[in-house]
C-alpha cells in the first residue's frame, strides 16, 4: 500500500459503487482515510466493509444531499469522523434520458440541483473545511456530456456543461488558498447506470464501440489514478483543468 495521501481525508459523494467507489478505493490504497457519501444504507454498508477489509480507514455518512444545509452536514461529519477534510470528489449525479419536450418541470430541476447545485454547495462546505489544513483539492466528476450534446440528455449536458465552468471558476478563486480543483469526464463506462442507457438508447453498444478507438467500453477502475494524481502533492500546480477518461472518444473522427 502506497503512502501519497496518508495522514488526508477524502469525502467521495455516491462512493458505494462504480466509478465513485473506484476512486474512493484507490484514494484509500494510497492512504487517505474515506468518507462515503451516499443515500443506501445497505449498498454504503457493503462497500465500507469491502473498504475496511483492503485496510482502508472508511466511514459511512448516509445523508440526501439536496440543498446547502444537507451539504453542509455531509462536511462537518465528515470531518468529525476523521479530523479534518482535505479532499472532495464530487462523483454523485442523476441522468433522466427523455426528449427535451418531454420533462416535467420536476424533473429538470432535480437533475440541475442534484449534479450542479449540490456540487457546488460541497465545492463551498469543503472549502470551509480545507482552510482549516491550509489547502486541498476538489475533484468534480463530469461527463463526456460536459462537452458534448445529446437528444435525450438536455438537463444532463447542461448541468454536466455547468459543472465543467464551475470547476474552472472556483479554480481561479481558491488558486491563492493553495486550493486545487479539476475535472474528470467520463467517457462510456460499463456500469449500472450505462446497463440501463444500453437497454432505453437503441443501438447505443454498436456507436460506442465504433466510436471509441480504444474498442471497448471503460471499467471503474480505469479511474483510480486519475483520482490519486489529482488528490496528491503531483498535481499541486495542476488546476481548472479537466481529464477525459474515454478510451479517445473526444478525440476521434
Amino acid at each position: 500500500m502506497s503512502n501519497e495521501l496518508e495522514g488526508r481525508t477524502a469525502l467521495v459523494t455516491g462512493g458505494n459503487r462504480g466509478i465513485g467507489l473506484a476512486m474512493a478505493r484507490a484514494l484509500g490504497i494510497a492512504g487517505a482515510a474515506v468518507a462515503i457519501v451516499a443515500r443506501d444504507r445497505a449498498r454504503t454498508d457493503e462497500a465500507i466493509a469491502d473498504l475496511q477489509a483492503e485496510g482502508i480507514d472508511a466511514s459511512a455518512h448516509i445523508v440526501e444531499l439536496s440543498d446547502r444545509a444537507s451539504c453542509q452536514a455531509a462536511v462537518a461529519a465528515a470531518v468529525r469522523r476523521h479530523g479534518q477534510l482535505d479532499i472532495l470528489v464530487n462523483n454523485a449525479g442523476i441522468n433522466i434520458r427523455k426528449r427535451p419536450e418531454l420533462y416535467s418541470e420536476e424533473e429538470i430541476e432535480r437533475v440541475i440541483a442534484t449534479d450542479l447545485l449540490v456540487p457546488f454547495h460541497l465545492a463551498v462546505s469543503a472549502y470551509q473545511a480545507c482552510m482549516e489544513t491550509r489547502g486541498g483539492k476538489i475533484i468534480n466528476v463530469g461527463s463526456l456530456l460536459s462537452t458534448f450534446g445529446g437528444a435525450v440528455f438536455a438537463p444532463y449536458s447542461a448541468a454536466k456543461g455547468g459543472l465543467l465552468q464551475l470547476t474552472r471558476s472556483l479554480a481561479i478563486a481558491w488558486a491563492p488558498q493553495d486550493i486545487q480543483v479539476n475535472a474528470i469526464l467520463p467517457g462510456w463506462i460499463d456500469t449500472d447506470l450505462t446497463v440501463s442507457a444500453r437497454r432505453e438508447v437503441a443501438g447505443l453498444n454498436e456507436k460506442v464501440l465504433t466510436r471509441t478507438p480504444a474498442g471497448r467500453w471503460g471499467d471503474t477502475k480505469d479511474f483510480g489514478a486519475a483520482a490519486v494524481f489529482l488528490a496528491g502533492p503531483g498535481s499541486r500546480y495542476i488546476t481548472g483543468t479537466s481529464i477525459s477518461i474515454d478510451g479517445g472518444y473526444s478525440v476521434a473522427i
